[in-house]
């Protein structure tokens, strides 16, 4: 279980940097341009993101809209390299002997896109704004879920910012406390949210700090534009510690929520990468553009999440009925087709190296499903005199109309059921979800590491990101004791609970799926869909 094996290479991986830097190997992430590649004289690409993004502030986020281009703009602590393994980026190194108290050292040098240096000093700020009350993060609960010390306190106001297990031992050491051993810390350190940001910008200019005349990044790019529903700019930071080894000078995220318009404008040339492949070309442009058809799994699950807190959503019977009722290998071969895999727990396939039990009708039939659904629904006191009615919220993107309608239609159909697609930008649906303001919402989560804690923390009672408002004491307690022991035990018990109470409705793994130009090179999009443009060089065509 690579939890388990994580354990030992944190403990050892302070003597293996050593080993580099005294053999003088420096350790990066970078362009890797092959022998006798010819090289582009205009280095620059443009990406679809798909949507606008909810904000460029790294506490007020929490979709991969927003991430991606974060993803790109700031360094963390660490990252997960290509290997899957956990290497420097503004720490050069790191020591613990018990996974519960760690010293990281910082890149010295290291800059802001203004010049000024990165201190550990912004480290201490950036964790304790993250969990700061009044700035209301939906990840605000991530140091919480990995045990620093007071974080949970904090995020309730109960306690002071400077009371959080973590102090500047001096401009380039920072001493972090948990309060119990976590064997995947390191791993939850390579998330985007933990990305340090400039204590001095956000003190002077406050939330305006993400303004491009004021915004200032710790990676290889910077903002440069950002013109709303249209387009955000990134320039190369010549101030970055590993900008020799950059190639790209300008990356372009276009905010284009259709797919077919993505598509034309990437055949037209106007796009180097997509954000995905439109179902229906998907075939035709295998066949034609081989090279350019990349999909590659993603440890993620698609799911639709219900209001648990609202009546008659607060009848888990009324849950069942509506998960039983879909055929989600309709939805992952026929409506989808891209590789997308049925899923009928919330854990994608897997996860942490792990295969879980899957719920009784996971074996059935579909005709044995909505057999079950009809009698639970009809217990719930809805038939065809009382039919069940509500409304399926879903954010701009042709994938999610169809998926909506395919669903809607099956409720119909096998249930009687009378559900109201309705369509909403992303930046309202995630304020509606949080507000309580729906009825059933798609959703997704894309592991922000690779763990089942990242899917079962999100479901605990009071979570920051629980738009579900689903609580459950035992599974609670469950994920609590698991998150400290790696139990696999405790892990299926927590499974078996919330796949049984239902406040979300898993449907498929998700893939990634792009159309990248060949003459696009260094493109790696790891299994949680991120891809840097530091990685890429535009080849000679």
């Amino acid at each position: 279980m690579k939890i388990n094996m994580m354990k030992n290479k944190t403990i050892k991986q302070l003597s293996y940097l050593m080993a580099l830097i005294l053999a003088g190997i420096t350790v990066s992430h970078a362009a890797v341009i092959p022998a006798g590649t010819q090289l582009a004289e205009k280095q620059e690409i443009v990406r679809n993101n798909g949507a606008e993004p909810v904000s460029l502030d790294v506490h007020k986020v929490e979709s991969d809209t927003d991430f991606n281009i974060i993803y790109d703009f700031f360094d963390g602590l660490v990252y997960t390299d290509q290997k899957g393994n956990i290497a420097p980026r503004l720490a050069t190194s790191w020591e613990t002997n018990d996974n519960q108290n760690w010293v990281f050292h910082l890149r010295n040098g290291a800059k802001w896109s203004d010049g000024t240096p990165i201190t550990a000093h912004d480290v201490v700020f950036s964790w304790q704004r993250l969990l700061d009350p009044t700035m209301g993060s939906p990840y605000g609960n991530y140091l919480v879920d990995a045990a620093v010390i007071n974080a949970d306190d904090i995020l309730k106001g109960q306690k002071n910012a400077d009371e959080l297990g973590i102090k500047a031992l001096d401009d380039y050491t920072v001493e972090i406390k948990l309060a119990q051993p976590v064997g995947d810390f390191l791993q939850r350190l390579a998330h985007p949210v933990m990305v340090p940001v400039s204590k001095k910008v956000i003190k002077k200019y406050g939330d305006k700090w993400i303004q491009p005349e004021y915004f200032v990044s710790s990676g290889a790019f910077k903002l440069s534009e950002w013109v709303v529903n249209e387009k955000i700019v990134g320039v190369r930071n010549s101030h970055y510690w590993d900008d020799k080894n950059t190639v790209i000078n300008k990356v372009t995220y276009l905010t284009l929520t259709s797919n077919k318009a993505d598509l034309n404008r990437y055949l037209a040339g106007e796009i180097d990468i997509t954000l995905t492949i439109p179902q229906e070309s998907f075939a035709s442009l295998k066949k034609k553009y081989p090279e350019q058809v990349h999909v590659s799994p993603r440890i993620g699950t698609y799911y639709y999440e219900i209001n648990t807190a609202k009546a008659p959503f607060n009848d888990v019977r009324v849950r069942q009925a509506l998960s039983l009722a879909i055929d989600r290998e309709v939805i992952a071969d026929k409506v989808l087709g891209q590789g997308q895999q049925p899923v009928y727990t919330y854990l994608p396939p897997s996860i942490g190296g792990i295969d879980f039990k899957q719920p009784d009708f996971a074996t059935w039939t579909q005709e044995q499903r909505i057999e079950k659904a009809k009698k639970l629904l009809n217990e719930a006191g809805f038939n065809q005199n009382n039919p069940l009615k509500f409304t399926l919220l879903y954010n701009t993107l042709e994938s999610h109309k169809k998926i909506a309608i395919a669903v809607s239609s099956m409720w119909r159909k096998n249930l009687g059921v009378d559900a109201t697609i309705q369509n909403q930008e992303w930046k309202v649906l995630i304020d509606n979800k949080y507000q309580g303001k729906y009825d059933i919402a798609r959703y997704g989560w894309i592991a922000d590491y690779n763990s089942p804690m990242t899917y079962f923390n999100i479901f605990t009672t009071g979570h920051t990101q629980n738009s579900s408002f689903y609580s459950n004491k035992q599974f609670d307690q469950l994920v609590l004791e698991s998150g400290k022991t790696g139990d696999i035990d405790g892990y299926q018990k927590a499974l078996d609970i919330i796949s049984n109470d239902t406040p979300m409705i898993p449907i498929y793994s998700y893939v990634n799926n792009k159309m990248i130009k060949p003459y696009l090179g260094g493109v790696y999009v790891d299994p949680r869909g991120y891809y840097l443009t530091k990685d890429m060089y535009v080849i000679k065509h």
